[in-house]
């Protein structure tokens, strides 16, 4: 398909291959029920790995001792931001209304962004698939049993390998070896030097590329498949990574409860997500669903010049179209997001899940990082700030006013709540953390 006959499909491509700012309504959404007849994935799954973290939480306390306030469970907090409401209103205009909470995963233990959940848990499930296939393991053991020099010894002859941006291989990188696995990071040009260093120092093979994140995926699935005693993380195809950030819904449906904060027809609830590739976004707004079904709704924010996740969709094509098909470089300073072609599998399970995608210029990451800094003193590393433009731009817009006349929300703001989900920053040394606040782009 050329690009005139996308744009011509598709109006909202020719506005982002112009890398202008967009609001996208997913016109293939329909309800819950509808939307789960025929999935490959259920409930049951992420029953499944929300288990298998509870298992695995013995030996997470005695690897990472800053877990141990949660007993080995790795979760995040659920922060009510009205000051930063209060600045986003009086600010932007943005008319928000209800209640605005920060998910604050980025500060999750461990790696410090939201790939702790499906990364490492992917990691770990790999983990008990090799301890019981050679007997380490038993059905009711205690699985601190693994943190032992011995099991150790045992790990390091498997290597597990991973291609990404930066945030994804430090969740694999940091669990992978404190199991003992040999770990081998293939990260693109996009990557922060800082990210690079923080893996080496945990004993971590980094290999960089000047290419962009699809050419380190690419390389590092070849190596890997090389090598018998070598596993691949795929983030564009893993249903092990979708199903561990899932898990993150039913954490914060006990959060939610815990506030006295109501998710039902009544009271909506709205959910903003930064999107690379998709498998972090996808996977929870997968949970989200399964957890909150149709009064839950869930957009994805991606930077003007790497929007693959909405191209895929808004075309059709998913994993058969890159950024750089419509002439955008993927080049961004939200290094996380910095994704040409998005996942094929995640695109297709969102077809019917999600309501919509924004997108956002680089120079608004800084300005919405420095706002909540300034509102309620909490820092995010940019990409994560992707977030704020839902809650910014949605309710303001056309296209927001008219997905809620649509799907019988008028009236029901007021009690709304909007979370934005914050993906990563609390590793960001202090130094870099300077320089993004005096970081200003045109």
């Amino acid at each position: 398909m050329d690009i005139r006959t996308l744009t011509e499909k598709s109006p909202v491509i020719a506005d982002m291959k112009e890398q202008k700012e967009v609001i996208w309504i997913n016109p293939d959404k329909t309800d819950f029920a509808s939307a789960c007849v025929g999935a490959e994935l259920s409930m049951k799954d992420i029953d499944d790995a929300e288990a298998r973290l509870a298992r695995f939480a013995p030996f997470i306390q005695k690897c990472f001792p800053e877990t141990a306030d949660r007993g080995g469970i790795i979760e995040s907090v659920l922060t009510p931001i009205p000051e930063m409401q209060k600045l986003l209103n009086k600010k932007y205009g943005s008319g928000l209304s209800g209640r605005l909470l920060l998910k604050q995963d980025s500060h999750l233990a461990i790696a410090g962004s939201v790939k702790a959940r499906g990364g490492i848990y992917e990691v770990l499930k790999h983990t008990e698939d090799l301890a019981f296939e050679n007997g380490l393991l038993s059905e009711g053991d205690d699985y601190g049993k693994l943190a032992s020099p011995e099991m150790r010894g045992f790990f390091s002859r498997y290597k597990i390998q991973v291609g990404s941006t930066g945030n994804l291989g430090m969740s694999i990188g940091i669990m992978s070896a404190a199991i003992g696995f040999t770990v081998i990071v293939h990260m693109s040009a996009d990557a922060r030097q800082w990210k690079k260093d923080l893996l080496r120092s945990r004993g971590v093979t980094v290999v960089e590329y000047e290419s962009d994140y699809s050419e380190a995926v690419k390389n590092g699935r070849r190596l890997s498949d090389e090598d018998p005693m070598s596993y691949f993380v795929d983030d564009e195809n893993s249903r092990n990574l979708f199903l561990g950030y899932a898990v993150a819904a039913k954490r914060l449906a006990g959060q939610l409860a815990e506030q006295n904060v109501a998710v039902d027809a009544e009271h909506p609830m709205f959910v903003y997500i930064p999107c690379g590739v998709g498998g972090a976004p996808g996977g929870i707004t997968f949970g989200l669903k399964h957890v909150f079904g149709d009064a839950v709704h869930c957009f994805f924010v991606e930077p003007v010049n790497a929007p693959c996740m909405l191209l895929g969709m808004a075309s059709g094509m998913n994993s058969a179209i890159a950024v750089q098909d419509i002439g955008l470089s993927g080049a961004t300073h939200a290094d996380g997001l910095a994704v040409g072609r998005p996942s094929g599998f995640v695109g297709g399970v969102m077809k019917k899940h999600l309501s919509g995608e924004l997108t956002v210029k680089d120079a608004k990451l800084y300005d919405y990082m420095r706002d909540l800094l300034e509102a309620e003193d909490i820092f995010l590393e940019p990409s994560a700030c992707a977030c704020f433009q839902g809650p910014i731009r949605l309710m303001a817009s056309p296209e927001g006013r008219a997905y809620v006349k649509e799907n019988g929300l008028e009236g029901k703001l007021d009690q709304a709540s909007h979370i934005a989900w914050a993906t990563g920053g609390s590793l960001v040394p202090e130094e870099i953390r300077e320089e993004y606040k005096h970081t200003y782009l045109d």
